[in-house]
């Protein structure tokens, strides 16, 4: 009997020190479970370090992380409210004249390799000096080759070789739902990256800029992000990050970018012509109410009013008339004021396109040859 129990115990002994080695070494063999009954479950194999998963972002990440760039701004001192050489006025305001300039921050996307960047107008608006920095930690002074404040767009440029360049998408073919990454500076801290989706398209009335047609998204854009790349899986700028939805100043989950295909022609008009020209026919538009429909008599949901019609103008000449209701546009429809100034702005002018007008219940086509915008009055 004491022969056996010797034996039980140098077996005990044994099988415990194997499951010690096994919890030690090989814990994935012990902490296994029991499948479930009647369900079937699909578990990821355990990544090794280094190796990107299918399902990652990193890729896209790699692709256009070097491409955007950090922008910091100087600007002039705030003006001085009242005469800084009274006696009054320097004791309760204090001596300003040693005050430092104002500093700026953003983000910016190098598009081509002759070191042109996209950004925001608002990133660089009223600039002394501008500095980029690389994400690779090189720095230059960026030139201002133009700006579009009526898509809240800038050009600059830098000089200095080896530049990396983003890739520009396609932002027409982008649906609600695809996976999105906004990269840039916010607050200052250095390159961030995030997620999340398309949330919408088409984005316009929201008072940003004259000319809206925003992609919304979900991924976290902050202060320091504007003019920072919006891009697809792939890594390829489908937008610019503008502005955000908040309520607190951060992030709430609602931001929006100005699509590639906004920006290349900025980009191509202030580079090519140093402006960016865009088609007018002198009319005062007016969105569709209920109560509109209700004095004109319109059965029609959708459309904009004419509200006025500017003498001699391309619309005056073509024969619209105050009252009317435009329907289309070179074959495209009309549904609000934000989509009707970018549809007529996006007209070449000089050249002949089809309105199609609701007058008195009655269909009419127009031939309306746009001429070129005006810039907008300074006020003095």
């Amino acid at each position: 009997m004491k022969r056996h129990w010797l034996l039980f115990s140098q077996v005990v002994t044994v099988l415990v020190a194997i499951w010690f080695v096994l919890v030690t070494l090989k814990p994935e063999w012990v902490n296994r479970r029991p499948p479930l009954a009647g369900v079937t479950l699909l578990e990821a194999a355990p990544s090794a370090a280094g190796v990107v998963m299918p399902n990652s972002l990193s890729p896209a990440a790699k692709v256009a992380s070097p491409a955007v760039v950090s922008i910091a701004t100087t600007q002039a001192k705030a003006p001085k409210q009242g005469d800084p050489t009274d006696p009054w006025f320097r004791f309760f305001y204090g001596d300003r004249d040693n005050e430092p300039p104002q500093q700026g921050l953003g983000s910016g996307v190098i598009v081509s390799p002759e070191g042109y960047i996209l950004t925001n107008n608002h990133v660089i608006d009223g600039a002394q000096e501008i500095e980029v920095t690389l994400s690779d930690s090189r720095h230059a002074v960026a030139q201002v080759i133009g700006a579009d404040p009526d898509t809240d767009l800038a050009i600059l440029r830098i000089k200095l070789e080896r530049l990396p360049v983003i890739t520009l998408g396609n932002s027409d073919t982008a649906q609600v739902g695809d996976r999105v990454l906004a990269i840039g500076n916010p607050f200052g801290m250095g390159q961030t990256v995030t997620s999340g989706i398309v949330s919408a398209l088409g984005r316009n009335q929201l008072g940003i800029n004259t000319f809206e047609n925003f992609i919304q998204t979900d991924a976290a854009i902050n202060p320091g992000n504007s003019g920072g790349a919006l891009v697809d899986v792939n890594g390829h700028l489908i937008g610019i990050n503008t502005a955000i939805y908040s309520r607190s100043g951060g992030n709430m989950g609602i931001g929006f970018a100005i699509p590639v295909s906004t920006a290349r022609q900025v980009l191509d008009g202030l580079v090519r012509d140093g402006q960016v020209i865009r088609g007018w026919i002198g009319i005062e538009p007016l969105a569709l109410t209920a109560e509109l429909a209700e004095t004109f008599g319109l059965k029609q949901t959708e459309g904009v009013i004419i509200a006025g019609v500017l003498q001699n103008g391309p619309a005056a000449n073509a024969g619209l008339r105050p009252g009317d209701l435009l329907l289309t546009v070179a074959d495209q429809s009309v549904r609000n004021v934000g989509e009707l100034l970018t549809q007529i702005a996006a007209l070449p002018p000089g050249q002949s396109v089809k309105m199609e007008v609701l007058r008195r219940n009655q269909k009419v086509m127009l031939d309306v040859t746009p001429t070129q915008r005006p810039k907008p009055k300074v006020a003095r």
